[in-house]
This record gives structure tokens, C-alpha cells and sequence, in this order.
């Protein structure tokens, strides 16, 4: 659904620091993304997981403000506005989803592609069938009214929402929040497949198990510093994160 590049990173974030006010939420963060991976920042609640998105999306709040740089397909676009970064192919699908509750599924899908709508970009409409493709379920619901889907659907209409726009870059913030086990493992199987698909994926994620699973490559996200990266499978198996995040029994793990 997304073109692949030949830029060695789709995304480059360097020396990131973010505050609200006079409290410094993240402070020199560093991180990267390839084209066509799976890359994950976990961390506690409150670690600033979340204000790190929203500094790449440029959507800080009022009282907030950002400084470093983030490089996007080679351009600095530290100062660009949102509406700017949207355009360029940067989708934020932040945990509250933010869906129109009232719409059915099939509009809240349409206003996702309005940015190819606005551009004049021919045939937009189509690339719905891709998207029922991916959520089958989302198809069996179309004239439903989000407000009525079950939490589970509620995400996929989130994600398949962000995809109706051709992201090239796709950030998700928890979304696994709220979620059943069984529906954490089906919702972390379908952002495993978007991979597949050439989508360059920054997960951020309170379910360490299942985000690193599904991951190339990860970072650990602590009191807003980065204290830990490498290799989804080596963070999996480093005693570090398996003693603050993986304990025994916490986080379900999707099947591969």
C-alpha cells in the first residue's frame, strides 16, 4: 500500500528534549526507523513514551515545546507544522483513537483518505477495498456506527483509518490499551503484517512481550531518557527488560 525507499532511514530523530513548562518530559533522545521495519520504544507509564511521538508529530500541547532534530526522508522537518508533516506521509494513531463516534465505519474510513482527496490523488476512494482487505471485519460492519464497534474494532477502524491516507511513516501509541489478551495477540498479528506491506512502522507500548515480538529493532524509554536499544530479540532475552518488563505471566505474546 506504501512505497518502499531506498534512504538508508525513514526517519531520524536526534537529540530530541521535550518540556511542559519548566518539567522536561524527554530529554537527548536519539532513535531511528528503516524503511519497511517494525520499530518499537517501550518503557513504564509516565516514561514519556507518548510525549515522544507527539514532538515527531509536532502536536505537543500548548505548554509544551520540542528542540533537536527530526529528519524525515532526508529533510529536517523540526519546524514544520502538523497539517505539513501530514502531508508528507507522517500518521500519528494516537490511544484515545479519536475516532467520530457517530459516523459509520465506512466515513470515518473515507475522512482518512482526505489528504489524497484534497491533492487531487485519482482513484483515492479504492484503496478501501485494501484496507477491508486487511480488516475483513470492518467490511462485515461498514454502515455500523463506531461508537457501537467493541474495543478491538474500534482499533482496527483507527489503524485502518491511518491507512487510507498512504502513510509513509506510521506511528501507533499503545495500541494495545484497553484491549483483551486475545485481541492484543489479533491486533499485534495485523501490525506485524503491515510490515509485509512496506509500511514503516514506530510502536510505542507499555506491552513490552508483545512489542517486542513483533519489532526488528527496539529502545527502552525511562523517566524520558533512553537507557537501553538493539535488537527486538536481544532486548526480549536481555535480563534487564525481562526483570522491569517481561515478568512471568505479564503480557500476552501473539503467536508468530
Amino acid at each position: 500500500m506504501t512505497a518502499k525507499y531506498s534512504h538508508e532511514h525513514l526517519l531520524q530523530v536526534k537529540q530530541l528534549s521535550a518540556r511542559y513548562g519548566k518539567i522536561t518530559a524527554v530529554s537527548d533522545v536519539n532513535i531511528s526507523v528503516k524503511p519497511g521495519s517494525i520499530v518499537t520504544v517501550i518503557g513504564a507509564n509516565g516514561a514519556g513514551k507518548s510525549t515522544l511521538l507527539n514532538s515527531i508529530m509536532g502536536s505537543l500541547p500548548r505548554n509544551g515545546s520540542s528542540s533537536g532534530v527530526i529528519n524525515y526522508l532526508n529533510e529536517d522537518i523540526s519546524k514544520w507544522s502538523v497539517e505539513r508533516r501530514v502531508a508528507s506521509g507522517v500518521c500519528l494513531v494516537p490511544e484515545s483513537r479519536e475516532l467520530f463516534s457517530s459516523m459509520t465505519v465506512e466515513d470515518n474510513l473515507l475522512l482518512g483518505g482526505f489528504r489524497l482527496y484534497r491533492s487531487g490523488v485519482k482513484g483515492w476512494q479504492n484503496k478501501i477495498t485494501d484496507v477491508y482487505n486487511i480488516f475483513p471485519r470492518l467490511r462485515e460492519r461498514k454502515w455500523q456506527q463506531a461508537g457501537t464497534l467493541s474495543g478491538g474494532e474500534r482499533q482496527m477502524l483507527a489503524l485502518g483509518r491511518a491507512l487510507m491516507a498512504q502513510p509513509q511513516l506510521l506511528m501507533l501509541d499503545e495500541p494495545s490499551l484497553g484491549l483483551a489478551p486475545r485481541v492484543v495477540a489479533e491486533i499485534f498479528q495485523i501490525i506485524s503484517g503491515l510490515r509485509d506491506l512496506g509500511v514503516s512502522i514506530l510502536l510505542i507500548e507499555q506491552n513490552a512481550r508483545a512489542a517486542l515480538h513483533v519489532a526488528d529493532y527496539g529502545y527502552v524509554l525511562e523517566t524520558g531518557q533512553l537507557t537501553l536499544e538493539g535488537k527486538a530479540v536481544e532486548l526480549a532475552n536481555d535480563q534487564r527488560v525481562i526483570d522491569s518488563y517481561l515478568g512471568l505471566g505479564k503480557n500476552p505474546v501473539p503467536e508468530p
